[in-house]
């Protein structure tokens, strides 16, 4: 009984990473973009952005290697407060992006942009305020299979 249990059960996990995309070989290029967009765009809202344009839209694969592919995504929006400097909208942006998705700091120097992984995702996300008052995110997925 136990051991059909167990069977049903890994049979199921199989399935769901089959439908998810995302088993031992990991999502694709298209994969991955979409779930870059989700998390840029989620994090806007969260920041409840003002005014949020994209200003990459992605969605076309850009070929990196041998049938691989990366994708890309960026997006801007204003902060309530006008006068807000850049540095602390990227703070407040990485703190909501921890809020929607598993990153790594990979880069955080003083007055420059801030690099963030997210390793499951294959996904890299920078977060580049440059004007008071006004949010900055962009991202582009890992070198990644097109199919």
């Amino acid at each position: 009984m136990a051991l059909s249990v167990r069977r049903g059960v890994a049979a199921c996990a199989v399935a769901v990473l089959a439908v998810s995309g995302c088993g031992a070989s990991g999502p694709t290029a298209a994969e991955a973009g979409e779930t870059l967009k989700h998390h840029i765009t989620e994090v806007m809202k969260r920041r409840r952005a003002l005014d949020v344009r994209i200003t990459d839209p992605g969605g076309r694969d850009i070929p990196c290697g041998e049938g691989k592919a990366k994708r890309t995504f960026a997006a801007v929006g204003r902060d309530r407060a006008p006068g807000t400097e850049p540095g602390l909208l990227n703070d407040l942006l990485m703190g909501a992006l921890f809020r929607v998705a598993r990153y790594r700091i990979v880069e955080d120097e003083e007055n420059a942009p801030i690099r963030l992984a997210g390793d499951e995702y294959r996904t890299v996300i920078i977060l580049d305020s440059r004007r008071h008052g006004q949010y900055g995110m962009r991202g582009e997925t890992n070198c990644l299979p097109v199919s």
